[in-house]
């Protein structure tokens, strides 16, 4: 399990992360939402060990971050960043092979292929990746992050992404999830950043909303997902919708439903 306890972190004395508890367990998906500035980023860096916190702590299958060497924490995650840069002129498989480094694998040409497969990415594979556009470049990079945990492990790990889909055309968002719901079959716990709603209604098993750097919300989709709370947190009218076809939730925003009640009033 990846334990966050207590994590609080300010800047300036002005709090970032206000005393946030989480839990992921291997085998779930968990999407992490709340409007800009909630303080969404700062938290994964700090579950990624990238930010320091001296305040509460994060645990990795029982252990805390900070006494994982750095070998021992690569191999039981793995990290994608909201903004990745290459400044070398590597192809596109030398830098998926960057996701290698850290990790002892059995069959290192074949994890690759079947990650750049995984993210239709083969037909890029020996092209500059400085040279893609940027939807292209965010999968590549989802790539090299998939390939350090794709080989079967006896032990839980854990995926941490921020923000994958946000350069990705509706088909590519909806092919990146599916590629998280297989992986957590593999005992994987995956914690996942997202701005769309809908995407985390459709594919997450649980939520957690962020607002002014609190846990608002936190629970299983069905928990989470109501209108009084989205509204708080989101400050905007929010309508939930039944799916015709699946019997899920579809979230809108009600703000033209929300103009006409002024309207309304006003009359």
């Amino acid at each position: 399990m990846l334990q966050a306890s207590q994590v609080h972190f300010c800047i300036r004395q002005r709090p970032i992360v206000d005393e946030v508890s989480l839990e992921l367990h291997p085998g779930e998906i968990l999407a992490v939402l709340g409007p800009n500035g909630a303080g969404k980023s700062t938290f994964f860096k700090i579950l990624s060990g990238e930010i320091f916190c001296k305040h509460g702590s994060i645990g990795y299958n029982g252990h805390d971050i900070h006494s994982l060497k750095a070998r021992d924490l690569a191999s039981i995650r793995a990290v994608m960043p909201q903004h990745t840069q290459v400044n070398f002129p590597f192809t596109v498989q030398e830098v998926v092979e960057l996701g290698l480094i850290s990790t002892k694998v059995k069959q290192p040409a074949k994890l690759i292929e079947e990650v750049l497969e995984a993210t239709n990415t083969t037909h890029l594979k020996d092209q500059v990746f400085n040279n893609l556009s940027g939807g292209e470049k965010q999968r590549v990079q989802l790539a090299r992050v998939l390939v350090q945990i794709w080989e079967a492990k006896p032990f839980p790990r854990y995926l941490l992404l921020d923000e994958p889909t946000s350069s990705l055309d509706i088909a590519q968002q909806h092919a990146v999830l599916k590629i998280l719901q297989t992986l957590k079959t593999r005992n994987i716990g995956i914690l996942v950043i997202l701005h769309e709603l809908n995407l985390a209604a459709q594919y997450a098993d649980k939520i957690a909303l962020l607002k002014n750097g609190l846990i608002a919300k936190a629970g299983t989709v069905e928990e989470v997902l109501e209108e009084k709370i989205l509204e708080y947190v989101f400050d905007y009218p929010i309508q939930l919708i039944k799916n015709p076809v699946t019997g899920g939730m579809l979230i809108s925003t009600a703000a033209q439903a929300n103009k006409s009640q002024r309207s309304s009033k006003q009359a």
